[in-house]
């Protein structure tokens, strides 16, 4: 923070902040698609102008409780997001108790502020209630008290709370791991190996990589390193074909078939035609050629349906809460409650259901999500295996036995920020009799 051009903290800059949190707490748009359109549409905005409006959104999104506990102390229910009606005052304050007390910016930078008493916000004191400590509504904390402890659902509020590390997988088939190394090193970016990834690298200064060589050339890719070592619980092997289930913009597919040698054949299906041709460039970037990006309607479309009995694994990269990735996207915690979670509870068992079709005997498949919650990981796995009893667990620590790291338990891939500093993330390894 200390490389402030001092007259980007303005009352034009906090006028501009007040307007975008408006937008950003009605929860109408993602944080980062809001931010990512409006920045696309004001290109006068200058870098660190977009620095700060960045950093003090998702600061209050992080912070939220806390802030609302130290603006409101006589609210009750403060925990309650989605009842407060802000006034500009209160925005205003916001933006000062982030400003000093979160983001810690050097007083110095406010001297042309006129609108905010930091006076006054340096002596409040934040609360220690469990939503304020957790930064997690009441909800979501009731949830996790049924299968974790207090202590417990502390520290994974804490750890939720902290900017998340960027991993990044290399592609072994295009260079090694010395090579990246060394290439990073040079574009003075501070990095090191990941801890249980075998091909990971985790950068811990965010850096736009767009332009960088090294991904350009395809030589590596942005991949949490959960959703890695989920790739390495499937245990792909050359000539086998095998479909990603819900692949998105492709990044399983890369990691399983790059785990292939670019052998056999890797189908990956979506329901979102924008979404595959996301994979696209990153598919020609790669130099992979066994990929084929699949359009389907629904889990029970005819491209599916054709391939049942015929597929050697399947990987299920499930849509879900996304409440494990609450360091990336805070303002999930906003976006989801009991109700949707039920509903995601039901897809979820529909498409595991699916695309268990697709495995030929013996064959293998993973069910994965970036959630936190049992009634989206183990539930959902139990329910599925009273339908299906012809498949069976696959102890994860077996697999992954040359992998040195804590398994909470050891049939599944359960992964926690503040146990393994990844994402929050749930994978499970059957097989068909």
């Amino acid at each position: 923070m200390q490389n402030l051009n001092k007259k980007m903290l303005n009352n034009k800059l906090i006028e501009l902040l007040i307007e975008l949190l408006k937008e950003v707490l009605s929860f109408q748009l993602t944080t980062d698609r809001l931010l990512s359109s409006y920045f696309h549409n004001n290109k006068r905005i200058g870098k660190y102008e977009r620095y700060i409006i960045a950093e003090t959104i998702y600061a209050v999104l992080r912070n939220y409780f806390k802030i609302i506990a130290v603006i409101f102390p006589d609210l009750k229910q403060h925990n309650e997001f989605n009842s407060i009606k802000f006034t500009n005052n209160d925005f205003l304050n916001i933006i000062g108790i982030v400003f000093l007390k979160i983001l810690r910016i050097n007083n110095e930078y406010f001297e042309n502020i006129t609108c905010i008493d930091f006076e006054k916000i340096q002596q409040l004191k934040f609360l220690d209630d469990i939503c304020s400590r957790t930064e997690m509504p009441q909800w979501l904390i009731n949830v996790l008290l049924s299968y974790y402890k207090e202590d417990d659902i502390i520290k994974l509020g804490v750890a939720m709370q902290q900017n998340a590390p960027l991993d990044l997988r290399v592609n072994l088939l295009k260079t090694n791991m010395d090579f990246v190394l060394e290439h990073l090193t040079k574009d003075n970016l501070l990095t090191q190996l990941t801890p249980y990834s075998p091909f990971g690298v985790r950068l811990f200064h965010k850096s736009s990589l767009a332009k960088n060589d090294l991904f350009v050339k395809g030589l590596i890719e942005v991949q949490d390193e959960s959703s890695q070592l989920a790739g390495i619980l499937l245990s792909p092997r050359r000539g086998e074909t095998i479909v990603d289930f819900c692949a998105g913009s492709g990044g399983k597919a890369l990691l399983i078939s790059m785990l292939m040698h670019n052998t056999g054949r890797v189908y990956a299906f979506d329901t979102h035609e924008k979404r595959l041709d996301n994979l696209l460039p990153r598919l020609f970037r790669s130099g992979l050629s066994n990929i084929y990006p699949q359009l389907i309607a629904t889990e029970n479309d005819i491209k599916v349906k054709r391939l049942w009995g015929k597929i050697d694994r399947v990987f299920i990269d499930a849509p879900c809460s996304g409440l494990g990735t609450l360091r990336r996207n805070p303002d999930l915690k906003f976006r989801q409650n009991q109700f949707s979670i039920a509903e995601l509870n039901i897809k979820q068992l529909s498409i595991l259901t699916a695309a268990s079709k697709l495995v030929k005997p013996r064959g293998y498949l993973v069910y994965a999500t970036c959630s936190i919650l049992y009634e989206e990981n183990q539930e959902i796995v139990n329910k599925f295996l009273q339908q299906n009893p012809e498949f069976n667990i696959i102890p994860a620590a077996m697999v992954l036995k040359n992998i040195n790291m804590k398994f909470i338990d050891e049939n599944f891939l359960i992964l926690l920020p503040h146990i393994h500093n990844t994402d929050g993330f749930f994978a499970v390894l059957l097989q068909k009799s």
